[in-house]
């Protein structure tokens, strides 16, 4: 360069390890227009300097020790955040709030493992008691017990970081489109009165009692001989078995049994049409079980739309909304706790019999920890993570 200035700004001296990164940083606070940023940028190349990769400072904080993988991961999680409750989990996380968690699990381990490697190491020892290996059992189950909890409530921490998903079901011209489209308040699908017009999944992001939510509007459900009708109605039928929450549209004038062999514990039942049958006589053509939620409304003049949004935000609120405790929130770490359980599980029966086992068996478990924690080497795992931060993070 020549020496001619670029801008009136300052510059923030981090020096190591009390930076972000763990090393020594420099932040330029310079004015925000396209051509002081280009100027900066160009300077800074000519001096040597390149332009950091994507979640590069991000990587260079995890590689320093300033944090581990899980909290790097509510850090992209957090960035990420669309809704109250992302934000809330991934800054528990980002603050090391499931570090703090598999940390407690780890010194369970280690101490059963310190008890089983006292009985191998010493069994002559008078001072070393001849059960010492069966007291580890008490703990390790404990373990088990709390990581099955974690386990039980993994779906619901991925669930507020991926979405909700929620299809809605039933035969053609059912008002299915009609009610993606009121619970989306906008034309999101095309409503026609002849049956089949949808033969795609329709998705409509929403945001539900402050979690993300995906309602998909399905083909309609019957037997067709048009081949890209039958394609369409087998997609609604698998997105339907995968769906958190399955929305059972009918028509209350002309009710089918169609989508009724979908419903699970806690999916909703919802007549529409109300405004052409009374209500009263307008019942489900098979019996349902008491815990399928079952609703009048017409998508066509609106009423019950407002208490089926209701309905369906508190039943999304009461499954899916964060805990109190920091929880697994990606599959990654459920796979690391789900093998580190049944490690433990294995040890359990072995502490008796052959205590060496049982030690092996924790060992496997404290790997699974590890890798939990980012502390093994997973290159794959670290390039797919921090690939998706974005440039300058």
């Amino acid at each position: 360069m020549d020496g001619t200035p670029i801008d009136e700004g300052l510059l923030l001296w981090m020096p190591a390890p009390h930076s972000f990164t763990g090393e020594d940083c420099a932040e330029f606070q310079i004015h925000g227009s396209p051509a002081v940023a280009e100027g900066l940028a160009n300077a800074l190349n000519a001096a040597g300097a390149r332009q950091a990769e994507a979640g590069e400072f991000t990587r260079r904080a995890f590689l320093n020790g300033k944090l581990d993988l899980t909290e790097a991961e509510g850090l992209a999680d957090l960035i990420d955040a669309d809704t109250e409750a992302q934000r809330v989990q991934a800054l528990r996380q980002m603050q090391g709030g499931l570090k703090a968690r598999y940390e407690s699990w780890r010194d369970g381990v280690l101490d059963a493992l310190a008890q089983i490697e006292g009985e191998i190491d010493f069994p002559d020892e008078a001072d070393i008691p001849d059960d010492l290996a069966h007291k580890a059992f008490a703990p390790i189950k404990a373990l088990t017990e709390d990581m099955s909890a974690a386990l039980e409530r993994a779906e619901r921490g991925e669930r507020v970081r991926a979405g909700i998903e929620i299809a809605i079901i039933g035969a053609p011209n059912a008002g299915k489109s009609s009610v993606t489209n009121r619970l989306a308040g906008r034309e999101a699908a095309i409503v026609t009165a002849q049956a089949g017009t949808t033969r795609d999944i329709v998705e409509v992001n929403l945001v539900m009692g402050g979690l993300a939510v995906r309602v998909s509007d399905t083909a309609g459900l019957r037997e067709s001989l048009d081949v890209i009708e039958a394609e369409g109605i087998r997609r609604a039928r698998a997105r339907a078995v995968e769906a958190d929450i399955r929305v059972l549209l009918l028509d209350a004038s002309q009710p089918s049994n169609e989508g009724l062999d979908l419903l699970r514990a806690g999916d909703f039942c919802v007549l529409n049409k109300s405004d052409l049958t009374p209500m009263p006589q307008a019942t489900p053509p098979l019996a349902l079980e008491d815990n399928i939620q079952t609703l009048p409304l017409s998508a066509q003049t609106g009423d019950g739309i407002e208490n089926f949004q209701d309905k369906l935000s508190q039943t999304v609120q009461a499954r899916y909304s964060p805990g109190r405790e920091a929880g697994l929130t990606r599959a990654r770490h459920r796979d690391c706790v789900l093998r580190a359980k049944e490690a433990l599980d294995r040890a359990l029966p072995a502490l008796g019999i052959a205590p060496e086992l049982a030690g092996d068996d924790l060992r496997a478990a404290l790997q699974a920890l590890r890798e939990l924690a980012g502390e093994t080497d997973i290159e794959a795992v670290f390039d797919r993570i921090f690939s998706r931060f974005c440039v300058g993070k």
